[in-house]
This record gives structure tokens, sequence and C-alpha cells, in this order.
């Protein structure tokens, strides 16, 4: 199912697959943000033939398909991630995603990537009238991350977000929203420059240990290198049943509506993205030419873009009744990877192969953040990745793990249901 992203702009010419025999210092397998960060990440600490074997094309996955939110944090909440590792633990892996928000801001301007870059912030806007829920996690922030985000005052708030679903909010200034694929387009590009190969409709039949070495087979061709990294998201690869097994692909669901022109001022005030307070949470933001983004809910379900479209317009309905009838663009879902700690899965098994997966829709920081820390443990030959430590592959046993994963979704958007009818 392919992107509103994907059919904006023409696809550049696929790269072809490898032939024949190859040595590489480095062989990532998967195109998206976690593969190509950790390539680029490489060719900069002077790493020589770093090879990136993607099954379909750049950007295919997640990568090309979120909503394109840069912000820092992790699907596991900050509140969450202090209990489990304490203060000074938590703030440093807090610390990581605010770093990668920064250089990924500096890569787009740098690199002259070209991906409608907003530079605007995000926006917490609160779906219920208690305000103890963005105080807390203010506070939270402030005292245990260095974070600052700022109050937005119910009156402020409607200036900005005029809506009278929302309440109050927080502001997250450092933070921007972009065209993912475009980025991960431009990711792709720079790494190329940097002497990374890339090939596209590579997908590996093979991977096996011979020696010291790993040789990965993509058609007729094999590739040997002492260092593989299993990149792939909800997209399994099927190549490390250990690492397999400890994800649980989760669709997700995004819109684009028609050119909007001036109603969608008269709906949003703010170039910022926003998201809401719910567990299940509607995100969106405002693109260049007056269109807007629509995303959320989570499911076992990879819905018809149909299905999505009917699911979706109903809930910008809700927050804005104005545009109830506005034309969708095009709709479409995608599959996001998630652990059962709701952390990031950044490691090694110690023999040359490595993995990056469940970014749980909070990927554009966390990949960037594991692609440095996977391409600084490789590049120095020192295979120790502590700050994910105590994170691991905890197996999700499917499919009883997606009955689990749908009846806690279920619970959370009950109890958000439940709220909202309480306050009236």
């Amino acid at each position: 199912m392919p992107s509103w992203y994907h059919d904006r702009t023409t696809a550049p010419a696929l790269r072809p697959p490898p032939q024949g025999r190859h040595e590489a210092a480095v062989v990532v397998v998967g195109g998206g943000f976690a593969g190509l960060n950790t390539a680029l990440g490489l060719a900069a600490r002077g790493v020589r033939d770093v090879v990136v074997l993607e099954s379909r094309w750049i950007g295919f996955g997640a990568s090309g398909r979120n909503g394109g939110f840069v912000f820092a944090g992790y699907s596991l909440g900050e509140k969450a991630l202090l209990e489990q590792v304490g203060p000074e633990r938590a703030r440093a892996l807090y610390a990581r995603t605010v770093d990668a928000v920064n250089l990924i801001r500096e890569r787009i301007a740098v690199l002259g990537i070209d991906c409608d870059a907003v530079d605007a912030g995000v926006v917490w806007a609160n779906w219920f009238r208690d305000a103890a829920v963005l105080r807390s996690r203010q506070r939270l922030l402030a005292e245990h991350y260095g974070a600052y985000w700022q109050w937005i005052p119910e009156d402020a708030m409607h200036e900005f977000v005029r809506s009278p679903r929302y309440h109050d909010g927080l502001y997250e200034r450092n933070a921007l929203h972009i065209d993912p694929l475009a980025y991960a387009r431009g990711l792709a590009q720079a790494a190329e420059r940097a002497g990374v190969r890339i090939h596209e409709s590579s997908r590996v039949r093979m991977l096996e240990r011979r020696g010291p070495r790993w040789v990965l087979r993509v058609g007729d061709a094999e590739l040997e290198t002492p260092n593989v990294v299993l990149a792939c998201g909800g997209y399994l690869a099927g190549l490390d049943r250990r690492i397999d097994r400890a994800v649980l692909p989760i669709a997700t669901y995004v819109m684009v509506t028609e050119p909007l022109g001036e109603r969608l001022g008269e709906c949003l005030r703010t170039r910022a993205a926003v998201y809401d307070t719910r567990f299940a949470f509607d995100y969106y933001r405002p693109l260049p030419d007056t269109r807007l983004l629509w995303g959320g809910r989570i499911s076992v379900r990879d819905r018809s873009p149909r299905a999505v479209q009917r699911l979706l317009k109903r809930d910008l309905a809700r927050v804005f009744p104005s545009l109830a009838d506005v034309r969708v663009e095009q709709a479409w879902s995608g599959l996001m990877s998630y652990a059962r700690h709701e952390m990031p899965q950044v490691g090694t098994h110690g023999n040359g192969l490595w993995y990056a997966q469940a970014f749980g829709g909070h990927g554009l920081a966390p990949t960037c953040a594991a692609g440095e820390a996977l391409a600084e443990a490789i590049a120095s030959g020192e295979p120790v990745l502590d700050a994910y430590a105590g994170f691991g592959l905890e197996p999700v046993h499917r499919p009883f793990g997606y009955l689990a994963a749908q009846g806690t979704y279920w619970k959370y958007e009950l109890r958000d249901w439940f709220k909202s009818r309480l306050e009236g």
C-alpha cells in the first residue's frame, strides 16, 4: 500500500541488486531510518565497504509512511523510564534522543535534504479538563530530564488550535516535522556520497555463519562480512529467530486531505505538529500546501485504504467539525515494531550480528540515536551497548502477543472514553 509521500514525487530509479561475490566491512539489512542512520554513522567514522540491502525500496516501510514527527523521547513514557532505570540512566537515554533531534536538524541543513522541514515544535493538546496530567509531565521533564515544555492555557490553546475538543496544552519547542520519505531518500543519497553501496529489490534469502564471518545470499549473489546489522522494523526479515520473535508488527493509520486553503487557517493557527493526551491519540500536522496530514489508532490489522479513510475521517470530524466534509486524497497504513518493554532493542549477539528494532511508532529520533550507537560500537571494535542494556530481546509470543496488545489498546481506549464521559 503506497503512501501519499510515495505518490507525491517521482520515485528515483531503483538501485540494482548485487551481482557475483563481494566482501564488505559491514552489511546492513533494511533501508529504513535505523539502517540508513547506521550506514551513514559508519561512513562518518571512516568505515569503508559498507553495504545496505533493502528488500523493496528505500523508505518502503514505516520510515516512508509515518507522521513525520521529530521529537525526543521513547514509546515508553518518561515516568515509566525513570521508574525502571533510575534518574541518571533515564536522563542519559532521553538525552540521546535530544541529541538525535539536533543531529537530524543539522543533517537536513548541511546535507541539503529537501524534506519540507517545519521547525516549529510540537503541541501536546489536552483532551481532558483535568490539567494534572500536563502539569505532572511538565514538572517531571524539567526536574529529571532538563526539558522545559511551555504551558499553554486554555484561552491561548484555542487561539492556536481552534477545536472545542481541547483544553490546555504543552508546547515542546525542540521538535520539527518533515516528509519522512524524502528525508530517508536524502539520507540514502548522502550515504552513497560517503561511499556506502545501496542495493534495492534485494531480499536476503539466507544468512549463515562460515567460520568467523557471515555470508548473505541475495538471489545468486553472495556477500561476506564480519558484521551484519538487522534493521527491519515491523517488516521482519526472517533471518534470525531470536530477533524476529522479540517484536510485534503493529499497524497504524495515516491520511492526507485535499488542499484546504483558508479552511486550514480557521482550524490551525500554528505550524507546529499536534497530538493529544489520550492513550489512543490523534496526531496531525499542517502541510506547506494547506493539506492536513492526520494519523492515529493502532491495531493488529493492516486495513484497506478505504477502511483507514473511514476511521480517520470520523476522528478528524470529532476534533474539527467544520472539516467533516473534506475530501481525503490518500489513506494508508504501515507496520511499526513494538517490544514488550516499549523501548528500542539495540544490541548484538556478540558474534558480529547486530540489531536495531522496536521503535514503537516513536522512531525518527530514536532510530537516529540507535544508528549512532551501533556505528560507534562497530567502528570502535567495542561490541558493548550499555545504554540499551536491560531492554533485550524478550519474546512477544506471537500470535498471542497480538491479542494482548489489542486488549491493552482497547482497555486504555475505554478508560479514555469513560474519563471523557465523566467530565461531560
